[in-house]
């Protein structure tokens, strides 16, 4: 199994700089803890700041090395020949495999990022899957004309990825599921899933695998968690954030522990089947934060070596 972090984009601070430079430390202490993938989240208008995919990827590509990375395009807010062109550039800047995750997004769970950018969230499926052909086209080389929710004509892209960029969707309801076993290289698993429905889509996915006639390369799934110093530690943190209601999450979905409880509940995922587990952090205080990652990598050892 392997162990990714996608971090934490929005941070809600006076100076603008400061998330900058949090970001930039968790992702040095991402790559000393030798986790194996660095990801970014996409999210847009919102009320506290969030940095942008694309440039703060550029900036984190400078403290990573040549292990995978890449972000989250919501594609049906995104022109696919801009996607074509930032994931082009992006795998460029990196030194490793680069992978592409998208998902159609909240719709009617999250109005605000398609009231600003005037997408009818009905249109979610039909303009993701539009995309997604547009972008994988334009970024093996292709000339690209196509007809539908986006007009494109002639299109092309440089520079393209010196290797194929791999493609993880995401999604929970069972629609989205089978597109992800009919479409990705790989499925991302959402952070909300207790470890019951983990298992549950997790069957899902591999049945409609099957009936597709398609192999994944990575079956994903993303945890938020705090590894402490010792179980008191990790509950003194972890557990008045899941009181105060964190992000609506059911506490069984997160996880938290010593670097040994940690790594037992990573295991039990991998025993379930997946490949990935990709990790966010519960709290949002830096010192915790980066003394989290510290411990991650003895995490990542137990897990390497079971």
């Amino acid at each position: 199994m392997r162990i990714g972090v996608s971090l934490t984009s929005a941070h809600a601070v006076t100076d603008p700089r400061l998330g900058v430079r949090w970001m930039i430390e968790r992702a040095r202490a991402a790559r000393d803890a030798g986790l194996d993938s660095l990801f970014v989240g996409d999210h847009h208008a919102t009320r506290v700041p969030y940095y942008q995919n694309v440039p703060i990827l550029g900036r984190l590509l400078a403290e990573w090395d040549d292990r995978p990375a890449g972000c989250l395009f919501l594609l049906p807010l995104w022109h696919p020949v801009l996607v074509a062109e930032q994931v082009g550039t992006l795998a460029a800047i990196a030194k490793g495999r680069f992978i592409m995750q998208c998902a159609v997004g909240g719709g009617m769970y999250d109005p605000e990022q398609f009231d600003a950018f005037g997408v009818d969230p009905r249109q979610r499926p039909s303009r993701f899957e539009q995309a997604l052909d547009i972008v994988r086209r334009l970024l093996r080389g292709e000339t690209v004309t196509s007809e539908g929710r986006y007009r494109v004509r002639n299109a092309r892209i440089a520079p393209v990825p010196t290797e194929p960029v791999e493609v993880w969707i995401g999604g929970s309801a069972p629609p989205a599921i089978d597109r992800a076993a009919r479409l990705g290289d790989g499925w991302l698993a959402a952070p909300d899933l207790t470890p019951e429905q983990a298992r549950q889509q997790l069957e899902l996915y591999r049945e409609r695998c099957a009936a597709h006639g398609r192999t994944p390369s990575a079956i994903a799934i993303r945890r938020d968690i705090y590894v402490g110093a010792d179980p008191e530690e990790a509950k003194a943190v972890a557990e008045p954030i899941l009181a105060r209601g964190y992000r609506g999450f059911d506490p069984r979905a997160c996880v938290y522990g010593s670097a040994e409880q940690v790594a037992e509940q990573f295991l039990a995922l991998r025993e379930m089947g997946y490949t990935d587990v990709i990790v966010r952090h519960l709290t949002n205080e830096q010192p915790k934060v980066l003394a989290s990652y510290e411990r991650l990598a003895r995490v990542r050892e137990m897990v390497a070596g079971a």
